[in-house]
């Protein structure tokens, strides 16, 4: 019979400890494990000198440090990043590094270097809903990544980051798929970024985005306190039926009751993060404006504008600026923090909504968009 390897990038820190208990040893051990594994970033269990030679024989015997094959690296004219990682035979995933260099003075201990990097990272390939404006959705879905995996795509980033004396200073879980739709992975590994012994990163740096499942809301409540982005896109439930077709199954009104909920229990100086993809003649109209800033009057939040990036075959186009600007200011004037967010990585695919990676569909929703590609016409120049 044959032993299965554990991958202990796929373990938090009570996973660890567990590991050790079956072991009949004690949980303590656990957490010396995971200072070797993040803290001095050790794979050979030889040098783990404060653990017990027959403990480390048997770690090397059962357990193994696997992360996912890069395929490829590709760097943008703006210096943001992508990986294409293979995470199982013919799947792989993309993990994009956005790096910003800090002008001002900022006393914030997650600034490194005068630099923030952002990881945005995957947690499902493909993705099971398929939001009409997002390219990942149009590959569909072939299955959850397991935490070692999520955990993967922040040690190959910050691989990479070493060489600049430099790390991965924010993860906002917004690549491939519904976090909340793969819960257990996604909070095992969020408990490792956060974890001390670990990564470290506050609890205000961990960002879970979810395009609106509700019950996943709910249980993050009494399982967590990262910070929270909702994927709104509309103020209004029929065009949000549209754009985030998991709306017809958690209407508006039912998600921010519980985002209040999950906002609440943060206490008073934390915000609920709300996503807002502009395109051009579908959401970007001044009524959409203040239909938005009436529907969150009584939600603690801030508000992300992200210009629409465009993919092929999605039929929507990104609005002027001067539109984007218009609807940033009536926002502003109805009190939100309103952010616009920079279009970054688009010359290499990697800007919001732009991600693809490679998915051996399970749904066949991938062959129908393909179908419909082909049959769509070509633009003539002239």
């Amino acid at each position: 019979m044959t032993t299965k390897i554990v991958n202990l990038y796929g373990l938090d820190r009570s996973g660890l400890e567990a590991m050790f208990v079956e072991q009949g040893l004690q949980a303590f051990r656990g957490r010396q494990l995971m200072k070797w594994l993040y803290h001095q970033q050790l794979t050979d269990f030889a040098q783990m000198t404060d653990l017990p030679k027959s403990m480390r024989t048997w770690l090397a015997e059962n357990t193994g440090l696997a992360l996912p094959v890069v395929h490829s690296h590709k760097v943008s004219k703006d210096g943001t990043c992508k990986w294409l990682l293979e995470v199982s035979p013919g799947n792989l995933v993309e993990t994009v590094l956005i790096p910003e260099r800090i002008t001002k003075d900022v006393q914030d201990d997650e600034v490194v270097g005068h630099m923030r990097n952002t990881l945005c990272v995957s947690s499902q390939v493909g993705c099971a809903l398929d939001c009409s404006f997002c390219s990942t959705g149009k590959q569909g879905f072939n299955g959850n990544l397991g935490c070692a995996d999520i955990i993967g795509q922040l040690l190959i980033a910050n691989q990479f980051l070493a060489a600049k004396g430099q790390r991965v200073t924010n993860i906002v879980l917004m690549g491939m798929g519904e976090p909340l739709l793969n819960f257990d992975a996604v909070i095992s590994a969020t408990n490792i970024m956060m974890d001390d012994l670990a990564f470290g990163l506050s609890k205000r740096r961990v960002t879970i985005s979810t395009a609106g499942v509700v019950p996943g809301i709910v249980r993050l409540a009494e399982t967590t306190d990262v910070s929270l982005a909702i994927s709104l896109h509309a103020p209004f439930d029929d065009l949000r039926d549209q754009l985030v077709p998991i709306n017809r199954k958690y209407p508006i009104a039912e998600l921010l009751a519980a985002c209040r909920t999950y906002v609440d229990k943060l206490g008073e100086k934390r915000k609920l993060v709300i996503e807002y993809t502009l395109i051009k003649g579908v959401n970007d109209q001044a009524e959409h404006a203040e239909a938005l800033a009436g529907l969150l009057r009584d939600v603690r939040c801030k508000i992300n504008l992200i210009p629409f990036n465009p993919f092929p075959g999605s039929g929507y186009e990104r609005p002027g600026n001067r539109e984007i600007y218009h609807f940033q200011t009536l926002l502003m004037r109805a009190g939100y923090t309103t952010m616009l967010r920079t279009t970054r990585g688009d010359d290499i695919d990697a800007a919001c909504g732009q991600l693809v990676g490679r998915v051996q569909d399970r749904t066949k929703r991938q062959s129908r968009y393909l179908a419909r590609l082909k049959m769509a016409p070509v633009a003539v120049s002239t």
